[in-house]
């Protein structure tokens, strides 16, 4: 494994994933959502509505602009606007399922 600065790249990328995450996830009761942090040295945010019953993965990764927020079905934010990237995550999860 590569080392900088003393850590392991491994370790830093787990580190601010998990700190994106985390930021993120304190919005959310706001939105009448619900989550939970998965994955240990993997981690990702499981988010649901607890009143439709709907609910997605959201995954934090670097891009070439920076750190975004991807979630499904085609949810994609950057990780500065934690209130933006909440309130669509409400509006998403707290529509009827279609079909």
């Amino acid at each position: 494994m590569q080392r900088v600065g003393g850590g392991d790249v491994a370790n830093t990328y787990t580190g601010e994933r998990r700190a994106h995450l985390e930021a993120l996830a304190e919005l959310l009761p706001e939105q009448g959502l619900v989550s939970r942090m998965l994955g240990g040295d993997d981690p990702m945010l499981w988010v649901w509505h607890p009143s439709t019953g709907r609910q997605t993965i959201i995954f934090a990764t670097p891009s070439r602009a920076g750190w975004v927020f991807l979630w499904s079905p085609g949810g994609q934010s950057d990780v500065e606007d934690l209130a933006r990237t909440a309130r669509a995550l409400g509006e998403t999860l707290a529509s009827p399922k279609p079909g």
